[in-house]
């Protein structure tokens, strides 16, 4: 899991264009929104997209989002969860 959490942090600085901040910067416990990462509605579609087309995963309930997307590690939770190996 820790191999998939530092995997996240890369490709959510790379996606949202978080340049200036390293994996190493982002606590896997932290929140992603609000007083966490400060990620806003346009970021939350970015991650949307970015687990639909990384890790084949839909989120078909938004009211699941707010939970699935709170922190790197619960979104590392998720894939583990609902990904076969």
């Amino acid at each position: 899991m820790d191999e998939l959490i530092h995997q996240l942090k890369i490709e959510i600085i790379s996606c949202l264009n978080l340049e200036g901040l390293s994996p190493e910067e982002i606590d896997a416990t932290q929140p992603l929104f609000n007083e966490g990462l400060g990620l806003d509605s346009i970021d939350a579609l970015e991650l949307i997209v970015l687990m639909d087309k990384t890790y084949g995963l839909k989120i078909v309930e938004a009211s699941k989002g707010k939970e699935i997307f709170y922190s790197v590690g619960t979104m590392a939770k998720y894939i583990m969860e609902n990904t076969k190996s």
